[in-house]
């Protein structure tokens, strides 16, 4: 869509504004710019400084019979709260300022005093009539503009329209609900409805103009509500949509070639004349660019997680230390022992540790594909240079903690940072992953680096192996993820720690291809600067290879409004611009560890499988069960519907229930309460049933387990009804979950004497929740996950 924006007079005047010492415009300023980017309709209007009067001429320019009068003051963003802002007649124009000029000095000095922390950093500490003379001080005078009717004044009729740099994910565009109460909007409807952002750098006029449907803005705006008639075009929203995210792709910190950076660009509201989008409230801020960004040497990420030769250094050979534990876990995993050596200073020929060769220093070892920094952090910086200067290594795995995280290791982590980035930009120097890293484990490298031992996560033989790649921020997250699920053996556990070099969108990127893989999940506590947009585009490049992507996201809290000078920050705040658009990008946002957890099992044993639609079949014996399952098939992000039986399906049913003496105690529905008298074979049969059907995209199954038919007793507790036997739901289910291209899921909603089935169920590659709400609400999730996917694009 072609943009009429003329970014010539757009630097003008920002550089303008800089030469007055300033880093924001004035509203009247702001106005400019929009007149500037192609805005159809800017109110007129004159500014009239603190000193002075409108004359004839400046009101006799602004049309009509009333004015708006509106403070102008670099600390006072929020006018109306300090009683910046009236309509007023013309003929009373020029007393109507005198007063507020008066007036709002009182109004904000009374609104602070009680807790000046909340409001502009200027007046913090300050009080009374020390107060009130900092804020007429700062006052530049009074803005007269046009004054605008709109063509409705019904709740929904403005629209906020931003763009916000943020560190993460660079500039981004946020539209929704506007007006006073945007905050109140935002905090009260369901997540997506009162407002959207989206990156400039990821999406499209017309795709932001499709995620902007899904607002209660647009169906206000466009009178798809009852009473409500259309005051907005499609193409005048796209048009403006166009408009914002060229002046975010111009002016945000992912352009290399950026001027200048805006920081903030806001126009809350835009009311609607005429079918004309009026800017009511503009803001503006800006800054100087800074470094450009340096490229890591991310082929070596190859090196890290594939080496052919390891060294490591910080390996007792007295006692089980951090770095004994990693040399025991590397041999293993099958490393050749010939091809690891350990830094041990003093060490002589022929020293070894468990078979393993000894070196006195690092240039003894020679250069490694991968080396193992396992000592305190205290050492690291010393070795870092030498491995550096000397080439000694393609790949570091830094270890130790107390760099980054305390206040006196920081300068030493800063000081290997930048190490690290000056050989980069020479094309030299190692990749590094961490501090702070509890290691790696890679099955297609043959090593494990986590020290962790092995009696406390013990080596699996399950059936993830290849499949999944697990990444976090978090070591701990990590292993206790990985300690949970006996069936899943990940091809890739990796601790990325602090990112002091390598980030998460590097080894996202790095795996997104690879064949093997069919599920990457990871957890986050924070992106480096840039790196979520960066990880956004990995994601969307590995759901285009078939992956799927699972993600957490740590650190929820949400901005103050002091962080920023305008709206969005508190309606579109760090997490919910985080989840959006990790969302967006195709991957599957878990809002809780549950979540998490349900989704990453899901995900394992499903990945690759069939999801057509989102119709769910839901079976137990029990009915409250039952009930329960159809009570959670919608939440706020996700939403399924029960499927409807094929009439072949209902026969077949009627006919296993005749078969079985059932067919007076079962009525064919869905949910399907089957009874507590259906036995094992029972409860198989209906599940072949119902997953054959083709109108059914996923089944939840109760298996009753305090059923006196089904054989779910822990081994040893009775002749007949335990899961050792080879009739038991337990031996029989996992065959069918295996055999079908569809989502199947168990629910075993019992006390702990029925441990022993879930287990069994679990080893055999089944899904087990135990309680059918869970259950439910985790399928709806994967599901919805699955087909939004099918549109994301790389």
């Amino acid at each position: 869509m072609q943009t009429n924006i003329d970014f010539q007079h757009i630097r003008s005047l920002i550089e303008t504004a800089r030469a007055d010492g300033r880093e924001f415009l004035f509203e009247h300023e702001t106005y400019a710019l929009l007149a500037n980017s192609g805005a159809e309709s800017v109110p007129a209007c004159r500014f009239i400084f603190q000193d002075q009067s409108p004359t004839d001429a400046d009101l006799a320019a602004l049309p009509g019979e009333k004015v708006v009068l509106k403070i102008v003051s670099p600390t006072i963003i929020h006018k109306t709260e300090a009683g910046g802002v009236k309509i007023v007649a013309k003929d009373e124009a020029r007393q109507a300022i005198r007063a507020m000029l008066d007036q709002v000095p009182e109004i904000l000095a009374t609104r602070l005093e009680p807790d000046s922390s909340q409001g502009p950093a200027a007046y913090r500490n300050l009080a009374g009539d020390t107060l009130r003379q900092a804020i007429r001080a700062d006052i530049r005078g009074v803005l007269l503009v046009q004054f605008m009717p709109p063509d409705s004044e019904a709740f929904g009729n403005e629209l906020l329209v931003s763009l916000r740099r943020t560190s993460e994910f660079g500039t981004v565009l946020t539209a929704g609900l506007g007006g006073t109460d945007t905050e109140l909007y935002a905090a009260r409807f369901k997540k997506g409805q009162a407002v959207v952002s989206d990156s400039v750098e990821l999406t499209s006029p017309e795709a932001f103009f499709e995620l902007f449907k899904s607002t209660i803005a647009y169906r206000k705006l466009t009178g798809l509500t009852r009473g409500q008639k259309r005051i907005v075009s499609d193409n005048q929203l796209r048009e403006c949509f166009a408009s914002f995210l060229e002046m975010g792709r111009a002016y945000g910190p992912a352009n290399p070639d950026a001027p200048l950076i805006i920081e903030e660009l806001e126009v809350n509201p835009f009311a609607f004349t005429d079918h004309r989008m009026i800017p009511l409230d503009g803001l503006c801020s800006f800054s100087a660019p800074g470094p450009a960004a340096l490229l890591r040497p991310i082929q070596l990420v190859d090196k890290l997680l594939h080496p052919t030769s390891i060294g490591i250094i910080g390996v007792s050979a007295s006692r089980k230390n951090f770095g004994r534990i990693i040399l025991e876990n590397i041999l293993s995993r099958g490393f050749p022992l010939e091809k690891i050596t350990i830094v041990r200073p003093g060490a002589t020929g022929g020293d070894t540790i468990d078979g393993v060769a000894c070196a006195p220093d690092l240039a003894a070892m020679g250069r490694v594909d991968l080396f193992i920094l396992a000592v305190s952090a205290d050492q690291a910086p010393e070795i870092i240079d030498e491995l550096t200067t000397c080439d000694l290594a393609a790949s570091v795995i830094l270890i130790p903690g107390g760099l980054e995280e305390r206040a006196h290791g920081r300068d030493k982590a800063e000081h290997m940072a930048e190490r690290i980035r000056a050989a980069h930009a020479q094309g030299r120097g190692p990749v590094i992953l961490g501090g702070n890293s509890l290691g790696v484990l890679s099955h297609p490298g043959h090593y494990d680096t986590i020290f962790v031992p092995d009696a406390k996560l013990p080596q699996k033989t399950g059936g993830g192996r290849g499949r999944v790649a697990l990444i976090s921020q978090s070591g701990g997250f990590l292993v206790t993820t990985a300690s949970k699920f006996t069936a899943i053996d990940p091809s890739y556990m990796i601790s990325i720690g602090n990112q002091m070099d390598l980030t998460v969108s590097d080894l996202v990127t790095h795996l997104a291809c690879q064949d093997h893989l069919t599920v990457i999940a990871v957890y986050m506590e924070g992106f480096r600067e840039l790196d979520g947009l960066a990880f956004c585009r990995a994601v969307c490049r590995a759901v285009a290879c078939g992956k799927e992507v699972i993600f957490y996201k740590a650190g929820r809290t949400p901005e103050g409004q002091s962080a920023t000078s305008g709206h969005t920050a508190s309606v579109a705040g760090d997490y919910m611009v985080c989840e959006s658009l990790v969302r967006q990008a195709g991957a599957m946002v878990a809002e809780t560890f549950s979540q998490f957890e349900d989704l990453y099992q899901l995900a394992s044993q499903f990945a690759g499988g069939e999801v057509g639609g989102s119709r769910l079949a839901a079976v137990s014996g029990a009915g409250f069960e039952a009930v329960g399952m159809a009570d959670s098939i919608q939440g706020e992000d996700f939403a399924l519907t029960m499927a409807r039986f094929s009439p072949e399906t209902n026969e077949r049913l009627r006919d296993l229930f005749r078969a079985k003496k059932l067919d007076t105690l079962v009525q064919v529905a869905n949910p399907l309460d089957i009874n507590p008298a259906s036995d094992d074979e029972t409860h198989l049969r209906v599940a072949e049933i119902l997953i054959n059907d083709p109108g059914v995209d996923g089944l939840v199954m109760g298996l009753d387990p305090l059923s006196p038919a089904m054989r779910t007793l822990p081994d040893g507790m009775s002749e007949h009804d335990t899961v050792a036997s080879e009739h038991s739901i337990a031996k029989l289910f996992p065959a069918l979950v295996r055999s079908t291209p569809k989502p199947v899921v168990a629910v075993v909603d019992a006390g702990r004497l029925y441990d022993a089935l879930a287990r069994t169920l679990a080893d055999g590659g089944v899904p087990v929740f135990r309680t059918c709400d869970r259950a439910v609400a985790a399928l709806a999730k994967y599901m919805e996950g699955r087909l939004r996917t099918k549109s994301c694009k790389p």
